[in-house]
């Protein structure tokens, strides 16, 4: 395809960016000076790690979603965390040790892995993982988090831990983001953002995108809005409809169109800044990146998903390497047999597709 777009190289360049604005800056901020310059010499080593075992027959995405526990104090509109059942009301049993996390941290920068999402549930209520994520130099943890947890101790860890990249959520203002995540969610956010900046942390901003708030979070007021805030990178994700739940807000071709050409005309506006779409620059990038073809899923007991949108498994962590859980079967039936081509309201190509997958599990 030509003129793919590659959204591991532009996410890297970004980074770069990041790298030479913040060693102009040096005398006020060294910590994240020499954290961006050797997280930049890192990337390009395990680019070339990756490369060399894709010659061998291994292909390693660059990104890997943890999804570090079920549990979760807000009860968000659509969430589809809650519709696969994956986050609960109750305490979460067999979830991962912090150890465990740990080890599969490691494996994962020792296979060239250099971003690993760190999702739930909500992350900040696990510590002990985000401590082993601090520890694990060379790699790149985005925390999608809720915010409401993000106290000064864990300002704390952010700030002495630069490869930590807090990711808040936000709806769009005050009143739209209330109506989705509950009443006072807005102001705690972005008193939290403000604290952020104040301390000189990288962070960014992650959107879920409905047709309630499509035409809200587009503007350059909002966009410029978050940038005074302090936020680097926006995340923008479309809403996926999960068993055919809640439809009616999620977006159809034409807000996916829209949403492309203003990531796009923003990308090149507003240079301070790093925009993501998702799933829109996934297929952008060829095609949908999960089942291990640009990421994949471990979920809060060990099980290696394709992606969170698509909760099933052939192979868990506690039993499995990481490398041997990219070897699935269910994996390479899913790159080899077509389905991960198509669109689905929402446009994820996996949602909507669970009878299939349930097939394909039968016969492994």
């Amino acid at each position: 395809m030509e003129n793919e777009f590659d959204l591991q190289q532009y996410i890297t360049t970004g980074v770069e960016r990041f790298v030479s604005s913040a060693l102009k800056a040096t005398f006020k901020n060294p910590r994240e000076s020499a954290f961006l310059a050797k997280f930049a010499v890192s990337v390009k080593k395990a680019a070339v790690y990756r490369k060399k075992r894709e010659k061998q027959g291994l292909h390693i995405p660059a990104f890997l979603i943890a999804s570090i526990t079920g549990s979760c104090n807000l009860h968000c509109e659509g969430c589809y965390s809650r519709d696969t059942h994956a986050t609960t009301d109750e305490d979460q049993k067999g979830e991962l040790t912090d150890k465990e996390w740990g080890y599969i941290f490691t494996e994962a920068k020792s296979l060239g892995i250099s971003f690993i999402v760190l999702a739930g549930g909500e992350p900040l209520l696990r510590e002990g993982v985000i401590k082993a994520a601090a520890a694990t130099g060379g790699v790149m943890f985005p925390v999608f988090t809720n915010g409401v947890f993000l106290n000064e101790a864990y300002r704390d860890i952010f700030n002495k831990n630069r490869n930590l990249l807090p990711v808040l959520s936000i709806e769009g203002d005050r009143k739209t983001t209330d109506a989705r995540r509950g009443k006072g969610i807005y102001d705690m956010v972005a008193g939290n953002m403000e604290k952020l900046k104040s301390k000189g942390i990288i962070f960014g901003a992650s959107v879920t995108v409905t047709k309630k708030n499509i035409q809200e979070v587009l503007t350059d007021d909002f966009v410029c809005d978050l940038l005074d805030k302090g936020v680097r990178f926006i995340f923008y994700v479309e809403y996926v409809p999960i068993g055919g739940r809640r439809e009616d807000i999620a977006p159809d071709d034409s807000d996916r169109d829209l949403l492309k050409t203003r990531v796009n005309e923003l990308r090149e506006t507003c240079k301070d800044m790093v925009f993501v779409n998702i799933p829109g620059d996934e297929k952008n990038s060829g095609g949908c990146l999960a089942a291990g073809r640009g990421f994949f899923h471990i979920n809060t007991r060990g099980d290696a998903e394709s992606c969170p949108m698509s909760p099933f498994s052939d192979v868990n962590v506690k039993d499995a390497s990481l490398e041997e859980a990219l070897k699935s079967p269910l994996f390479a039936n899913l790159r080899d047999k077509g389905l991960l081509e198509g669109d689905h309201k929402g446009g994820c190509a996996l949602a909507g597709k669970e009878e299939q997958v349930r097939g394909m599990m039968q016969s492994i």
